[in-house]
């Protein structure tokens, strides 16, 4: 009597020795300690039950980015994608129709395409030779006799939405509602880009040492961008993403002033223009985690693309785009950022792979008809954001070693260049307590 179960002493040492025993916390314990502003239990980054909870709750049973509708130009082009044990497969119809089905055959669950794009006439299982449409319906079903019904066995369908070009699906039944208010705000945003007639120009994968929600963590904050990143600190401007204005000299507090008042009275430019600018959260409180803002780039604001020197890497503009000073306008989801800029455009998706792997896939578009070495230099279009992925990936690396260290103990969020993160981590406890665990 009057000696407390070992379940509930130090949850701060989950995931820590690996194996689970009787002193470890549920999972539902780790999420109710989570303490508002700081960061989340070590076992939420670092435990195997957690990692396969977040893969259900976030990537099962979200909206998660599944590439472009650029990428499936024609009948048959197809892109088959792996999200832990959950595969869909994106494909383009006779019809111009783009649909995405469950990659499993409807015979004895056999895996029908490895992860990556290509073309069909048709959907051919390699295991039993089942055959299916570029709809979905059952083409052929050797030995299965003249009785059976082959319309009663087509491809599971997966729910697929297209926004201005982006393809986001959800593997639910029943996929959240408020996605209709990421289309609402993002429709209007992205089509000056017109994406659907976009190209990518350069696409890489990088696997990052960390969890994913340490990925999206460093993603959601610049406190670290100007002693991290010299190729984006000549664009981005690290003091645009928040600061501690005790910490700044009067002339700093001036200068940033300023530079708050230059943005207000861009952004109300842009807005009266057609471009609109104004920041959307919508964080906390809703199933679908999103935000968009445009900001305006460079120490002076001048900058127009994400370059060393500021400039256009690409002179033909996206879309119908006929100016480049329409600064970079962001949006994120919660496994996404982008970066849309006048001449080309910067997309990042992670997916989780492993508690402590994170696979990164960045992509860099540009308008369809440009010409490389004509129009843009690969090298001077990739060169900040290669950078950039390659010094995160280490911060992310060295975070993951940091949570795995018995040492831990989680950490205060600065108030000034870290409220997006406390946010996203109070979203993620209330998804989790949503969704029962």
């Amino acid at each position: 009597m009057g000696q407390s179960s070992p379940r509930h002493q130090g949850p701060h040492l989950a995931g820590t020795f690996g194996m689970l025993d009787l002193a470890t916390p549920f999972i539902d314990e780790l999420v109710r300690a989570r303490r508002a502003g700081h960061t989340l239990p070590a076992g939420l980054y670092t435990r195997a039950d957690a990692f396969e909870r977040d893969l259900e709750v976030f990537f099962h049973r979200q909206w998660i980015y599944a590439g472009l509708e650029a990428e499936l130009p024609a009948p048959g082009d197809l892109n088959a994608i792996d999200v832990g044990a959950a595969s869909a497969i994106l494909i383009r119809g006779d019809d111009g129709a783009l649909r995405a089905f469950h990659n499993v055959c409807r015979h004895r669950g056999a895996r029908l395409r490895e992860a990556g794009k290509g073309s069909a006439r048709r959907i051919v299982c390699p295991y039993h030779q089942w055959t299916y449409e570029r709809n979905g319906d059952l083409f052929r079903a050797p030995h299965m006799g003249s009785t059976f019904d082959r319309t009663c066995h087509g491809l599971r369908a997966v729910h697929l939405r297209a926004v201005a070009g982006l393809l986001f699906i959800c593997f639910a039944d029943e996929p959240p509602a408020d996605f209709a208010e990421l289309e609402a705000a993002m429709v209007p945003r992205l089509a000056p880009y017109d994406l659907r007639n976009a190209k990518v120009a350069f696409e890489k994968d990088i696997v990052e040492d960390g969890n994913w929600k340490l990925t999206m963590e460093n993603n959601r904050e610049c406190y670290h961008c100007a002693s991290g990143h010299p190729e984006l600190g000549a664009t981005f401007v690290a003091q645009d993403f928040g600061f501690d204005p005790q910490e700044l000299s009067p002339q700093a507090r001036l200068e940033a002033g300023e530079r708050q008042a230059e943005f207000a009275r861009r952004s109300a430019a842009w807005e009266a223009s057609g471009h609109p600018s104004r920041a959307i959260d919508h964080l906390e409180g809703h199933a679908t985690n999103f935000r968009t803002e445009r900001l305006m780039m460079g120490h002076d604001g001048e900058a127009q693309s994400a370059t060393l020197d500021g400039k256009p890497a690409c002179r033909k503009l996206l879309g119908g785009l006929a100016r480049a000073d329409l600064g970079d306008l962001h949006f994120w989801t919660h496994h996404t950022w982008h970066h849309y800029f006048a001449d080309h455009a910067v997309i990042s998706a992670a997916i989780p792979i492993a508690p402590g792997k994170t696979r990164v896939r960045t992509q860099w578009l540009v308008h369809g008809e440009a010409v490389e070495g004509v129009d843009y230099d690969l090298e001077n279009l990739t060169r900040v954001w290669k950078a950039t992925n390659d010094q995160d990936a280490r911060f992310v690396g060295i975070a993951h070693r940091g949570v795995s260290d018995p040492g831990y103990r989680p950490g205060p969020y600065s108030p000034f260049t870290e409220g997006y993160l406390d946010g996203f981590a109070a979203w993620y406890v209330e998804r989790m307590e949503a969704a029962g665990g």
